[in-house]
């Protein structure tokens, strides 16, 4: 009797993100078969993500075993792999990590990474990571945790140091996605571009972007310089200055530095949507809506693939098919001038003995200084979690590009202590403490 590839979804009632996922999981022959644990807190969405599933699976000729749970440990039993895409506090917490800021000035796009917004997501999130840690080293010791939440990487170094797992790896689509556009942009195809990257998510940065064996960076350079649009978005005007493409949106990029977003006339130039991802969330929730409907309708779904890394590493690690993805994972010496205790994004190997990071080297130091100040601030975050420490939430926040150069520093203690306040329950015990100014 054949077993079945065990894949644990934490978070299942993200349904859409979920409904991708798998549709990219059944793609593949040999994963049509696998078991597939959901696992939410969300009784509604558990129900939903549920029932997409078994429609995902019947529209794509897939029989797998899908099973819903509203314990934990029972979907995490003796996985094989585990998927996580909770967002702790959902969209209401999401309006908090704006709406506070906004009051005191800082201006934010995106807010899930860093920033005052990626601050507290991580802080409300670290509690559950170290339950999840714990579980996972009890009920399914060997298998791979396959962290998309965000930010990414605070919590994969949380997730290290917190937990002591060794087999974690947090994934992102923006280098893929970063590339894809590109090759659009200058027409030529995807399949035949040869490119490396490097750095920490959200900010890693194009080394080699090539084409029948030459640079593409000369012939974008010139659509560049012939385009004015183009060079009113943030992450071309960081390429120009740098002379490395970066792997985020303009939106995200803004939030990573100190020159845009405390600007007005920088927010008016570059086109920057302040408060677009309360958007987003607006729109993921009527899409949920929208698939919850359906099913209780007997209407057909959307079912499409999302060329999401978690397949293909899935695929990879159960087949032995040899595959280069970009992962998130300790440093430890893959790249020379960052810190080693940092997570850094970089190519990684994965075959049947599973993902293998590669080691890059020194970045160009314009680049590495900019990601050494995101780890800094990333590691104080951590600090304050591991060591429960509030103070280090204040010292995360005055390390922050963005903040920083908003806020003096008695307001950016008066901005934590607010957001510590609105949290409330979310975060840690320790980590509750106002501290005043």
């Amino acid at each position: 009797m054949t077993t079945r590839t065990k894949i644990a979804f934490i978070g299942a009632g993200s349904v859409v993100f979920t409904q991708g996922l798998l549709a990219d999981l059944f793609a593949f022959q040999e994963l049509t078969g696998a078991h597939i644990a959901l696992h939410d807190i969300d009784p509604e969405r558990l129900a939903t993500a549920e029932g997409a599933a078994r429609y995902i699976a019947g529209h794509l000729g897939a029989a797998p075993l899908i099973t819903a749970h509203a314990e934990r440990r029972a979907a995490l039993a003796g996985a094989d792999f585990v998927v996580n895409i909770v967002q702790v506090g959902m969209g209401e917490s999401t309006r908090t990590d704006f709406e506070v800021p906004a009051r005191y000035g800082v201006r934010q796009t995106i807010g899930d990474t860093l920033g005052i917004g990626g601050v507290f997501r991580a802080l409300r999130t670290f509690p559950l990571l170290k339950a999840l840690g714990e579980d996972i080293a009890e009920v399914c010791p060997d298998a791979w945790l396959l962290n998309y939440t965000n930010p990414m990487a605070m919590n994969v170094q949380y997730l290290t140091e917190a937990t002591g797992l060794t087999r974690v790896v947090g994934l992102c689509h923006s280098v893929y996605w970063t590339m894809h556009d590109l090759c659009e942009l200058l027409g030529v195809p995807y399949d035949e571009v040869r490119y490396r990257a490097a750095g920490v998510n959200h900010q890693a940065w194009v080394l080699r972007f090539e084409h029948g064996g030459e640079s593409l960076y000369p012939r974008l350079d010139a659509l560049i310089e012939q385009d004015p649009q183009l060079r009113r978005r943030v992450r071309v005007d960081m390429y120009r200055r740098l002379g490395y493409y970066p792997t985020e949106t303009s939106e995200h990029s803004s939030e990573y530095v100190p020159w845009y977003l405390g600007h007005a006339s920088e927010v008016e130039r570059l086109r920057l949507p302040v408060g677009a991802y309360l958007d987003i969330v607006a729109d993921n929730v009527a899409e949920y809506e929208k698939t919850r409907d359906a099913l209780a309708a007997g209407a057909p779904l959307p079912v499409s693939g999302t060329m999401e890394y978690a397949p293909q590493i899935i695929h990879s690690i159960t087949t032995g098919t040899p595959r280069t993805v970009y992962g998130n994972v300790p440093n430890r010496g893959l790249i020379d001038n960052l810190p080693a205790h940092g997570t850094v994004e970089v190519p990684c190997l994965v075959d049947a003995l599973g993902v293998q990071p590669t080691r890059v080297g020194a970045l160009p130091p314009q680049c590495a200084a900019l990601n050494r100040s995101y780890l800094s601030m990333n590691d104080l975050v951590v600090r304050a979690g591991v060591e429960d420490d509030p103070r280090h939430i204040r010292h995360a926040a005055m390390a922050d590009p963005a903040t920083a150069a908003a806020l003096p520093v008695e307001r950016i203690w008066q901005l934590c202590d607010d957001m510590v306040s609105a949290h409330g329950d979310l975060l840690q015990p320790e980590l509750r403490a106002r501290l005043g100014s």
